[in-house]
């Protein structure tokens, strides 16, 4: 039985659907006494003030802001072609490729592929995406969700698949663009949100967390060199993210942290793990001949093909859409600049980034939320950010190959740390005692799916138990008055509530008189 079925069972027991049904009373009631115009405002008032409160804390995009470390000091949007708009692009995009290079060569490592791969994947998918996306300030890479999907297809097909697995997937999503499809993310509700956050923090710590593990695949001991060197220069690089944006903001506090960690590591002569040693020195070695081949996949263009990359590619499309429409969302409420994203040019974007992966033999991915939140904070706003990440990446593999090997990989596990745990929402904890016991429990279960199976999964499972608990509420509030032979019925009428509907009138009452149903103040 898959690990999530547990929770989710274990939900559906203690949650009101599953438990012994007793029939409602009747309401069938003389009318209230009626109360006046000031006392029925006054309880709408409050009861619209309650719901107001509830949602907004609900309410992810809202709250976004709170995510960032080191929050910039102003959301007011600057010309896009002003020359500091321009340059804090620029470099928040250099910034942000840095950070790339671990991830995309551990997520190549995860789906069986090179990590010049993983690499070239992130060049072209951030380049394709940034131009055409929904909207500016997204980073967009080899990302582990499309990695673990991927993983099983390489494992038995071989690496041949993966690029026409990757072109198919990208069709897909270029279409669920074209069919303005990206709308219906407007269905996940606020809880969902929450979980996502949380599960997929949870899951970039696990990630950081390896490069404190030694080859034989134990955790390194503080009293070993390896171990108090990765150690103090994470603390270090911590410390520096802290401290650089108070002394100076002429320069991203990352890009600043990442230089001064690694020249600490050199002038000290730490034994440092640096990027060469996670990636391989023939990943570094440079020159024009580090450039992808760009062809079609090679496989067999027949319906056998179809079969065995079909299944995959639709799970990746899904995946990749969902991952990077709930970054749209999130970065929305982020820059809160008075534009809002759209969802179907973050479709067609995703759609071609991965399009042009696959013909330059990539591995397919989408949007990075960690590393979008990284470019937010270093003032990367605008799609020049994202070109800027891409290009940087693409320029330093070939050209500057050997000074991006020396960066110890503590210098940029150190910020992705500071970026974990600020895009946890540590707020929803104390949502617990504020919000319906049952959002709390979704959002508890997205989190834990997120974490043990993949996002698509646990985005489906937490709207799903959502629908369920509306469903049950709106059937319950179903109500009628009576005043003689007829029937005033209130609340909504649909498949749910037919039960309930059925047991609020007597059948002998029906039978010895006239009956007039009014639906005045019912949904039907």
């Amino acid at each position: 039985m898959a690990p999530y079925l547990c929770p989710v069972a274990l939900l559906l027991l203690v949650s009101p659907l599953a438990l012994p049904f007793t029939p409602p009373t009747p309401v069938v009631q003389p009318l209230p006494p009626l109360r006046s115009d000031a006392e029925h405002s006054a309880a709408a008032l409050e009861a619209l003030s309650e719901l107001a409160r509830v949602t907004r804390a609900e309410n992810l995009v809202v709250n976004a802001p709170a995510l960032l470390p080191n929050p910039p000091p102003s959301n007011a949007p600057a010309p896009a072609a002003s020359p500091s708009s321009v340059r804090r692009n620029a470099l928040s995009g250099l910034t942000v490729s840095l950070a790339m290079i671990p991830e995309a060569v551990g997520f190549a490592c995860v789906a069986g592929v090179s990590p010049i791969v993983g690499l070239w994947t992130t060049v072209t998918m951030g380049l394709t995406a940034a131009l055409t996306g929904g909207r500016g300030g997204i980073m967009t890479g080899a990302s582990g969700a499309v990695a673990v999907v991927t993983a099983p297809l390489v494992a038995r097909h071989g690496v041949a698949y993966l690029p026409a697995t990757i072109l198919l997937a990208g069709l897909i999503q270029v279409g669920a663009g074209l069919l303005k499809m990206g709308k219906w993310i407007r269905l996940v509700p606020h809880p969902v949100m929450l979980g996502f956050v949380n599960g997929l923090a949870i899951v970039m710590t696990k990630a950081q967390l390896t490069h404190f593990r030694s080859p034989a695949g134990g955790f390194l001991s503080l009293s070993s060199p390896a171990g108090a060197t990765m150690a103090g220069l994470t603390a270090l690089s911590i410390l520096f993210m802290k401290v650089i944006p108070k002394v100076t903001k002429s320069l991203p506090p990352s890009l600043l942290t990442i230089l001064l960690t690694t020249l600490a590591a050199k002038l000290l002569k730490l034994p440092a793990r640096t990027l060469a040693d996670i990636a391989g020195a023939e990943t570094f070695r440079g020159g024009l001949a580090m450039l992808p081949k760009v062809a079609l996949p090679s496989v067999p263009f027949s319906l056998a093909t179809l079969k065995i990359i079909l299944p995959v590619a639709a799970t990746v499309a899904v995946v990749g859409l969902i991952e990077s429409l709930l970054t749209l969302q999130l970065l929305d409420g982020i820059v809160d600049d008075g534009t809002r994203g759209s969802t179907w040019k973050e479709c067609r974007g995703q759609g071609l980034g991965n399009v042009a992966s696959a013909l330059c033999g990539g591995m397919g991915g989408c949007a990075l939320i960690g590393q979008s939140i990284m470019n937010v904070e270093a003032g990367g706003t605008k799609r020049l950010s994202g070109v800027a990440m891409a290009l940087s990446l693409g320029v330093g593999i070939m050209a500057a190959a050997p000074m991006l090997s020396q960066i110890p990989i503590a210098a940029l596990t150190g910020i992705m740390l500071l970026v974990c745990q600020s895009t946890f929402n540590w707020s929803s904890l104390r949502l617990l005692g504020k919000i319906p016991r049952l959002d709390a429990a979704v959002i508890f279960l997205v989190s834990y799916i997120t974490v043990v199976e993949d996002l698509a999964v646990a985005t489906l499972a937490g709207t799903v138990l959502s629908a369920l608990s509306f469903a049950w509420k709106q059937s319950t509030v179903v109500s009628v008055l009576k005043e003689g032979g007829t029937y005033k019925l209130s609340g909504p009428i649909f498949f749910a509530s037919t039960g309930t509907f059925a047991r609020l009138f007597s059948p002998k009452d029906l039978l010895e008189e006239a009956v007039t149903l009014d639906f005045t103040n019912a949904r039907v």
